[in-house]
């Protein structure tokens, strides 16, 4: 990999800050630089569509809290073959194995080891690497499985640095493999009517957005069980907005980011920790497992990180996973002719200035008429079968269909690495007192002349479901 195709940024005050394990360099000023550098595209991952897979051959890397439920949804997608199961516990494997039992399917097992996963990618009989280990595996299994000739599928985020974010841009480029985001919010019914209703020009031009990951974890943090080796309660050793992908997923692709607009710098601000180092100190008191953790300097409660695109519009994004709120992420959406509101649930709807929400019968009407192609399609077997209440198993089926079609896919690994770098930025935003940092273009100026995410089916949408 060049290199010089990376646009280094001059920061200072790196010391223990996420952004020291990438490639930044120190500089006096506090303010952060861009160099002038030629950036270079080895190829255009945005619109590009591998060559049709008649049959899918997945293999499945983590399965712990994530990966079960894709494993369940494959099985419900035609053109689907699960090929190959690897977690480093054997009973997860057998766990997952034995639920397949009376299926077509029969997988071979990679367990016990920390590389077993490897032999996974290497198998020449694997088409796509589903990866839902913890956060940071996700960059260095995918890498290794693209450069392996696998697509990859990678829970979010997909990487924790900058440098990781380049990893796996320059790795999809190379090998022409595609490199997906697992961002099921994307795929949220509510998401999917307001893109189409932004697309259809309803709500004007759109002005503002906002996003967010508001979820009590804190007790499941702690927990002995759900997290293998505590690593989800070790991730928030730093703070900045750890997990930005569900509240601005959607929001980007309202805003064609990286299809025709770019996001352009972001500020960040933390509350202090009011809940994470009491716990950790009082279980330690108790409990001699927990010791390892008393003492330390957690996250704060909420993060607010807001970000300013190159057409002039605003993101709001939030993240709270251990004060005790309602779960939301928000997603809002402002437009010069109307506004969309998800939470608190159910959805609502606003426009020309009424200040008012839209009557429950005036929202159906619309929603009758905007509901977009994919939802009509296979929106209730997903709500019958699928996790989340569906976007679950849309996300995976859209994946097969564009894969078995030759289609790009609605999520490519420009979209993976700028929406996963709101955490190693916001991170450094935080540690300088809230300054503006610059975001990395990842697209290398092609974002000028991208197009716009296409979910309406008008292309594929051949695959049954099961």
């Amino acid at each position: 990999m060049k290199s010089n195709r990376r646009t280094f940024l001059k920061i200072s005050a790196l010391t223990g800050v996420g952004l020291a394990g990438s490639r930044f360099v120190k500089a006096e000023a506090s303010e952060n630089i861009y160099e002038n550098e030629t950036l270079h595209q080895h190829f255009n991952m945005c619109g590009y569509g591998a060559p049709k897979l008649d049959t899918v051959r997945i293999g499945f890397i983590g399965l712990g809290n994530r990966g079960p439920s894709h494993v369940a949804d494959m099985t419900r997608i035609e053109g689907v073959e699960v090929k190959a199961l690897c977690d480093i516990r054997p009973e997860k494997t057998a766990s997952v194995k034995k639920s397949l039992e009376g299926s077509t399917h029969n997988p071979e097992v990679y367990t016990g080891g920390a590389n077993e996963w490897k032999k996974l990618c290497e198998r020449p009989d694997i088409d796509l690497v589903y990866i839902a280990t913890p956060w940071a595996l996700h960059t260095p299994m995918a890498v290794y499985a693209m450069t392996n000739g696998k697509h990859a599928c990678i829970e979010v985020p997909a990487a924790k640095t900058i440098d990781e974010c380049w990893q796996l841009v320059e790795t999809s480029e190379r090998t022409r493999k595609h490199c997906m985001i697992l961002e099921n919010c994307c795929y949220d019914f509510f998401e999917l009517l307001t893109l189409n209703m932004v697309r259809q020009g309803l709500l004007g031009e759109v002005v503002h957005g906002e996003g967010a990951y508001i979820h009590n974890l804190l007790a499941g943090n702690f927990s002995k069980e759900k997290y293998y080796d505590m690593w989800r309660l070790k991730e928030n050793f730093r703070n900045g907005n750890l997990y930005p992908t569900h509240g601005l997923g959607p929001v980007a692709q309202v805003m064609n980011i990286n299809r025709g607009a770019k996001m352009d710098y972001l500020t960040s601000t933390q509350s202090k920790d009011f809940m994470m180092a009491k716990m950790a100190n009082q279980l330690a008191a108790k409990d001699d497992f927990y010791k390892p953790f008393a003492g330390k300097t957690y996250r704060g409660n909420m993060n607010t990180t807001t970000l300013y695109t190159d057409k002039g519009l605003t993101i709001k994004l939030q993240h709270d996973v251990t004060s005790p709120n309602i779960y939301s992420r928000i997603y809002k959406i402002s437009g010069t002719k109307g506004s969309a509101l998800k939470y608190p649930l159910p959805g609502k709807l606003a426009f020309d200035g009424n200040e008012n929400w839209l009557t429950e019968q005036a929202y159906s009407d619309l929603e009758i008429k905007y509901t977009p192609d994919i939802v009509t399609k296979v929106g209730e077997m997903a709500k019958r079968v699928g996790g989340h209440g569906g976007m679950d198993f849309l996300m995976n089926w859209r994946t097969i269909d564009c894969l078995r079609n030759g289609l790009p896919l609605d999520m490519d690994v420009y979209d993976a690495a700028a929406w996963s770098a709101i955490a190693p930025l916001s991170e450094w935003s935080v540690a300088n007192h809230s300054k503006p940092i610059n975001m990395p273009d990842f697209t290398s100026g092609s974002w000028k002349t991208n197009q716009p995410v296409d979910n309406t089916l008008q292309k594929g949408g051949t695959t049954k479901v099961m």
